[in-house]
């Protein structure tokens, strides 16, 4: 391969990631009062050493939709927050060629003392929009949050829908080349979901790289190209997206027959 084609292979790569482990430290004892706090201080405690990822790797082009699958607790949204920044990887190495948006699970980035009109600007200047774009595209943001009546309500008093709808209408005109989304689809109404839908079409026509973390097998298989599965933090498999899903169902049913069997030896 020479050295141009090499240039233009890695140019059109929109997120590298090669071996990215994070490990988290889960205290063995709970403090519950504050005299188990003080006593606790002539105590050496101790921890519990837990890997939510062991050496992921993998790479998405650009103008590419990616999915990630897996059960809970498979290190999904953790791989996420990696890439957004929010968690920083205890090993491997990342490079990421373009602005990212963060859709990631409800609460990040939002104040609940603060008014839906006031986490948008919050939210959207972290996302790098001056005041004036802020200006320019808020009653665009606050039309497709529908949430038009609610909007100088703190957030701490919407619902979760609520929150999910003006999180994602953020992050959608925040004019970001890479999206990361993380169970967009959990919350909210069948319009809602609908109308995220199709701006999933729309941003694939425009040739944005989108990143879908989700348990919807389906929407994986008719949005993304390539998926890849997780597992226990591992990386079980990375392919065509229908693929992928099939896997994932077939690992699911297994697990399920699994459990069935258990549960007769232990009533047996």
């Amino acid at each position: 391969m020479t050295k141009d084609n090499e240039n233009k292979l890695q140019n059109d790569i929109a997120i590298s990631v090669k071996n990215i482990s994070k490990q988290f430290f889960i205290p063995h004892e709970r403090i519950s009062s504050i005299k188990i706090a003080f006593i606790n201080l002539f105590r050496k405690n101790t921890y519990e050493s837990f890997y939510a990822l062991k050496d992921v790797s993998f790479e998405v082009k650009k103008g590419e939709f990616f999915g990630i699958l897996g059960r809970n607790g498979s290190g999904k949204s953790t791989l996420l927050k990696i890439l957004a920044g929010v968690y920083t990887a205890n090993g491997g190495d990342m490079e990421i060629n373009g602005l990212v948006s963060p859709f990631l699970e409800l609460g990040i980035g939002f104040n609940p003392e603060l008014s839906g009109r006031d986490n948008i600007y919050l939210n959207a200047t972290v996302l790098g929009l001056c005041k004036k774009e802020i200006d320019e595209k808020f009653d665009s943001i606050v039309s497709f949050s529908e949430l038009e009546r609610f909007i100088d309500q703190k957030i701490k008093n919407y619902s979760s829908g609520m929150q999910v709808r003006l999180a994602f209408a953020v992050s959608i005109h925040a004019n970001r080349e890479i999206l990361l989304m993380d169970e967009v689809l959990a919350v909210g109404d069948a319009n809602f979901q609908s109308k995220c839908l199709r701006e999933f079409t729309r941003y694939k026509e425009m040739g944005k790289t989108v990143i879908l973390v989700t348990h919807d097998i389906n929407i994986v298989q008719k949005y993304c190209g390539r998926a890849m599965l997780l597992r226990n933090g591992e990386v079980v498999t990375i392919g065509d997206a229908k693929d992928v899903g099939n896997e994932y169902v077939r690992q699911n049913m297994s697990d399920e027959e699994r459990r069935v069997e258990e549960e007769k030896r232990k009533y047996a």
